[in-house]
């Protein structure tokens, strides 16, 4: 049985986001068009095995079907930190309004998926918060309509399944409070000018730790010329992840301290921009997202051209054009990297590339691409959904930390300006 699972950003029309979808996939079919009870009960033992790993920190939509909300699976999150999302399968169903109620007057938010201009569907609207409009399949007419009704009786409407920026404008002519679908997670970031970005510290960074034999020398001079490398590097040597225990105040040392290895894997991070943290943000925690999952799924593909280390680097490498404004063609004529992972990136070919697809198919949710992916690199299906939720938590834990240490420096910083006023 295939089973994925992948989260999808809900965001605002100025990029702030409201929340996540868990967006569930079984037997090739969205679960929630199914609602056969093997279904629900593999999704249910899913969740249960990863109940400690959800992330709580920020709102999950996800769709349950009549078996799921009979066996009480939102009751799995806290009422404020989930909305349920409900289909026709559920609308059809005989006891549907009891159970929809009963969760309404528990606290928790409902919203109805692909929502119809239908009587049946008027009959929710005293229970529902958020309306979810497919806008790649309905009539501008239809939109309008429903945007209208929905608004008159207070609801809040999501635009869904937006794969462009064709898509996207479309959708923001019309009244819409929030936004969904693959191109939204890589939306209204603010892209590096190509000139100023390759010529900067950073770049030359990237490509010095990606020699075949990286010179530390070259690798030092390039950060200790750079402020901002320079208190990135040192900050995340002395925070927590590395437990020192004594505080490394030397670039040179903290190259040893984290090694070549471990610096290509948080370049990307060394190059954290404060006065632009929104878009920045979003980027950063999408190229460790596709760098670990590039890297989690090499235990399971078999005669690969490339080391785990190297596909790590894959993964992060093909978030460059959304940093950049020039083509991955022009950003790897740059870089000195393994030529399997330029042809992977550039052109799609190859074992690599079909790792790097796989990966970027699962971001959008594209089942029938990932089966086809996982079956050419023998990947087992019924495992990627496993490691797709590790590589979530395993950037989760990187990125909570990173921002802690943050947190902690500039206390002690202002601390610090405080005790120099007295």
């Amino acid at each position: 049985m295939h089973k994925y699972v992948v989260k999808q950003p809900i965001k605002t029309a100025d990029n702030k986001l409201v929340g996540n979808e868990l967006v569930f996939n079984v037997e090739n079919e969205m679960y929630n068009q199914n609602s056969d009870y093997s279904a629900a009960e593999t999704i249910s033992t899913f969740l249960t095995q990863n109940n400690d790993r959800i992330d709580r920190s920020t709102l999950n939509f996800m769709t349950f079907t009549p078996n799921l909300l009979f066996k009480n699976m939102p009751k799995m999150f806290k009422a404020d930190e989930l909305v349920i999302q409900i289909e026709d399968n559920v609308i059809v169903h005989p006891f549907a309004q009891k159970m929809v109620q009963k969760y309404k007057e528990a606290g928790y938010k409902i919203a109805i998926n692909d929502f119809q201009f239908l009587p049946r569907y008027f009959g929710f609207m005293e229970y529902t918060d958020y309306i979810k409009i497919n806008v790649k399949v309905v009539e501008p007419n239809s939109v309008d309509n429903t945007l209208r009704m929905a608004k008159g009786f207070g609801k809040k409407c999501v635009a869904t399944n937006i794969d462009s920026k064709e898509l996207y404008e479309f959708a923001k002519k019309f009244n819409f409070d929030m936004f969904e679908g693959p191109y939204i997670a890589e939306a209204s970031v603010v892209k590096a000018n190509k000139v100023h970005y390759l010529q900067s510290n950073f770049f030359q960074l990237l490509i010095a730790v990606t020699r075949d034999i990286p010179d530390v020398d070259e690798i030092e001079q390039i950060i200790e010329r750079d402020v901002s490398l320079t208190y990135e590097l040192l900050r995340i040597v002395n925070s927590v992840h590395f437990a020192l225990r004594h505080k490394t105040a030397s670039v040179q040392q903290a190259i040893v301290v984290l090694g070549i290895e471990q610096l290509k894997k948080w370049v990307y991070l060394l190059s954290f921009n404060s006065e632009n943290e929104g878009s920045s943000e979003d980027v950063l925690k999408i190229s460790l997202m596709r760098a670990m999952f590039c890297s989690d799924l090499m235990g399971y593909a078999k005669d690969m051209p490339i080391t785990k280390s190297e596909a790590y680097l894959m993964g992060m490498l093909s978030a460059m054009e959304l940093m950049v404004d020039a083509t991955m063609e022009e950003i790897m004529e740059q870089i000195p990297v393994n030529e399997v992972i330029k042809e992977a990136l550039v052109k799609h070919e190859g074992k690599c590339g079909m790792l790097c697809d796989l990966v970027l198919s699962y971001e959008r949710a594209e089942w029938d691409k990932i089966n086809k992916y996982a079956e050419e690199l023998q990947i087992p299906t019924n495992s990627i959904a496993q490691v797709y939720f590790d590589s979530v938590e395993s950037v989760n834990d990187i990125w909570n930390e990173l921002q802690e240490s943050r947190f902690q420096e500039e206390e002690e910083g202002d601390a610090e300006d405080a005790l120099s006023k007295l």
